[in-house]
């Protein structure tokens, strides 16, 4: 991906580039409909920044073997020349792109997993069918509807508490929606141990839970991302990809004596990540946050103004970026069961291969940075200093 802010190559209409580096990509390929020339697939690249004034075609038609909402995204990051092209272009052009990324095997992994989603969705009978669309004037509280209808940061910071920077709270659920989706997760699992069905569980910390995704939830937790999780943290959460959420991982985790008692110390696999207690009656189970990390510095020690401990209530959700680590101490008695939304941005992900500076979002990289310019004030003084004892 381009660095610059621009694209990597500038096209001109007769073939030729204009890329002042002379680095041997020449050979264009013109499309004969509009006379504008396309790089060769190896030269494929998207802009650093987004045409914020375009609005992106729909894909949601087109059988793709990636998410339609991943074209949508990404196609406000394509060079200028491509942006009004015919929808068949830009979807060769970003899939191209796409496939340097997810080789054969990640892409076979991807079609069993989809495979193994259809084989529950075909067999498994939900017991409250209307969670499996959004219907917000039943999930939502009024004051998290209100603020996100007003959509700004005024409104959002209104209904939030922000107890550790990064770290926001807020009442968001309904309590007959936490009952409902409590209901439906017992009724998947108790279908899972009379069918003997093997599910994956929702990640690599958790024994117990299920990923609601696979069993018909996706399109739900999708809206949820898109119409509410994104719009604050396109406020909040900017500098790790908040504005270009396009996919998500939705599932629930159990805590109790006869489940997971706790969760050690991690990061989660997602930009932006959306955590909401459902119920039941339990004590302890608190979240304890540490700081936001970069993959260099995550083992670095935690600073005590970066201490911070969460305790659940039903219907109350914490909003963190996923990279500020964290874990969950032991659930002491009782059950808690979590809905867990952990949103990602591609666009974000591809940005972050190629970045240096970190510093917009890990602490421990604003730290270093803020010391070594202290450091070259004080060696700037110094200098200075020497220049005027000498002058005298």
């Amino acid at each position: 991906m381009s660095q610059d802010g621009a694209t990597a190559m500038d096209w001109k209409k007769d073939g030729q580039s204009t890329n002042p580096t002379g680095n041997g990509i020449g050979n264009c390929i013109r499309n004969g409909s509009n006379g504008v020339v396309y790089p060769p697939y190896s030269s494929h690249r998207l802009r650093l920044n987004p045409s914020v004034d375009h609005k992106p075609d729909n894909y949601d038609d087109l059988q793709l073997d990636f998410s339609p909402l991943l074209f949508s995204s990404l196609e406000r990051y394509l060079p200028p020349a491509l942006l009004n092209s015919s929808r068949d272009q830009k979807v060769h052009y970003m899939r191209e792109i796409l496939l340097r990324y997810f080789p054969e095997g990640e892409r076979t992994r991807v079609q069993k997993h989809r495979e193994y989603r259809q084989k529950i969705i075909s067999n498994y009978q939900p017991l409250h069918r209307e969670l499996y669309t959004m219907h917000a004037q039943n999930f939502f509280v009024p004051s998290f509807l209100k603020a996100i209808s007003e959509n700004s940061e005024e409104s959002f910071r209104n209904i939030m508490c922000e107890p550790s920077p990064g770290v926001f709270t807020f009442e968001m659920l309904q309590p007959r929606f936490c009952e409902m989706l409590l209901a439906e997760v017992e009724n998947f699992e108790r279908w899972v141990r009379e069918t003997k069905f093997r599910i994956m569980r929702p990640n690599t910390m958790n024994r117990f839970g299920a990923v609601l995704d696979d069993f018909g939830l996706d399109a739900m937790l999708e809206k949820l991302m898109e119409d509410f999780i994104r719009p604050i943290s396109r406020v909040f959460f900017t500098e790790v990809g908040g504005s270009t959420l396009d996919s998500h991982h939705g599932f629930v985790v159990e805590y109790g004596m006869d489940r997971d008692v706790d969760l050690g110390f991690h990061v989660d696999d997602s930009e932006v990540t959306l955590n909401v207690c459902l119920g039941k009656q339990f004590s302890g189970g608190e979240l304890f946050f540490r700081g936001v990390r970069c993959e260099k510095h995550v083992n670095v020690e935690t600073q005590p103004e970066e201490i911070f401990d969460y305790a659940h209530a039903m219907g109350r959700a914490v909003l963190h970026r996923g990279r500020h680590r964290h874990g969950a101490r032991a659930t002491t008695s009782g059950q808690r069961i979590n809905l867990l939304l952990w949103c990602r941005s591609s666009v974000f992900r591809e940005i972050r291969k190629h970045q240096k500076d970190t510093s917009s979002w890990c602490a421990e990289c604003q730290r270093n940075k803020k010391e070594r310019q202290r450091q070259a004030i004080a060696a700037t003084k110094l200098e200075l200093l020497k220049r005027g004892a000498t002058a005298i």
